[in-house]
Order: C-alpha cells, then sequence, then structure tokens
C-alpha cells in the first residue's frame, strides 16, 4: 500500500503545441512518500476517512486493516472469514465501516470498539463492490449473482431494493455525485446501466 502524490511533468512549448493539435498528454509520474506494507496475498480494496489520517485496506487473506497515515503504522485489523474481502468502506457518519467478502456476506464493524455490529448473508455469490450513499442511510452493494441490492441502516440493514438486468457479474456500482437518488452500474457484460 503506498501513498503516493502525482507529479506533474514539465512542458514545453513543444508540448503546449501538441496538446493543442491533439496529441496526448504525458502520463503523470507519480513520487512514493509513504509505504504502508504488511503480510498479505492481495489488497483488494482501499477506502479513505474523509477526516482522519486513516486508510481501511481489505485483503485477500479475510482480514481488514485499518492504517494510519501519518506514521505508517497498523492501528488495528480484524479476521473477517477465511475467503476474500474484496471490497470496503468508512461509514465515517456513524464511526464504522462496511466490508463485503467472498462468503458472500455483509458485515458492519464500530472501528472504534472493534465490535461487530451486523452480519448477513446478502447475496447469492460473490459480493465485488460497496458503495455508501453520500446523504441518506444507504449502502449499495453488487455482485457476481448479477444484482444490486440497497440497504438502509435505519431499517436495521434491511434489503429495501433490489436491482436486475445485468447478464454478467456486477463489479461496481457508484452514487452519482449530482443526483444522489441515481448511480450507475458496470457489469462484465460490457454494459453500463444507470437504473
Amino acid at each position: 500500500l503506498d501513498t503516493c502524490r502525482p507529479r506533474e511533468p514539465r512542458q514545453s512549448g513543444t508540448d503546449v503545441l501538441k496538446l493543442a493539435l491533439g496529441n496526448p498528454p504525458m502520463p503523470l509520474r507519480l513520487e512514493i512518500k509513504k509505504k504502508l506494507s504488511a503480510r498479505s496475498d492481495r489488497v483488494k480494496c482501499v477506502d479513505l476517512h474523509p477526516t482522519e489520517p486513516w486508510v481501511l485496506s481489505a485483503l485477500y487473506s479475510g482480514n481488514v486493516f485499518l492504517w494510519e497515515t501519518e506514521s505508517s503504522s497498523l492501528i488495528k485489523s480484524w479476521e473477517v472469514c477465511d475467503l476474500p474481502v474484496r471490497s470496503c468502506k468508512f461509514i465515517a457518519r456513524r464511526s464504522q465501516f462496511i466490508c463485503a467478502s467472498d462468503d458472500m456476506y455483509l458485515r458492519i464493524y464500530n472501528y472504534n470498539t472493534m465490535e461487530k455490529i451486523k452480519a448477513m448473508e446478502a447475496h447469492a455469490d460473490y459480493i465485488r463492490f460497496v458503495e455508501i450513499h453520500p446523504t441518506m442511510p444507504y449502502v449499495l452493494s453488487s455482485s457476481d449473482d448479477m444484482s444490486m441490492k440497497m440497504w438502509s441502516w435505519e431499517q436495521n440493514w434491511e434489503c429495501t431494493s433490489t436491482f436486475e438486468g445485468h447478464a454478467h457479474y456486477v463489479m461496481m456500482c457508484k452514487f452519482n455525485p449530482k443526483d444522489a437518488n441515481t448511480f450507475a452500474s458496470a457489469s462484465l457484460d460490457r454494459t453500463i446501466k444507470v437504473p
């Protein structure tokens, strides 16, 4: 896990002219400022806390790690399950995080007390991604069962809606930042859907 900052390449007058004429710009180069590391098979997902200097990481080993970025230290870890954890997201306004794993469960933890708040079988196949609504009490999950589900923490984490229509795994879903009543989904069926 690396903490990086982009470093803009210098542009000469020729480069600016090439940009104006339609040549693609040079890619950004990243300079590694800090490196956070732990033994794991693979890191499947990371999420940054909106106010604290923390990074949450979901691991193929079935663990979730909470890192403090300023000191590059591991603060807490959770042994979630024996299968890969593919997605994790902070729910900062509740001092919680949610994680999704290949055992088809969603799990919610309080990151201050480390208490498991809820564990629920959420899908019929691997869960690929979870997305937190920016203002409302909803979480969206997407799965290899070709569906997405909406969960409400105000209703004890009940599923309030199921969205179907993809013909292959649903890899990701994302709320629209300009209209939080809509979202988009990406699938291996080569489509993006906006229900």
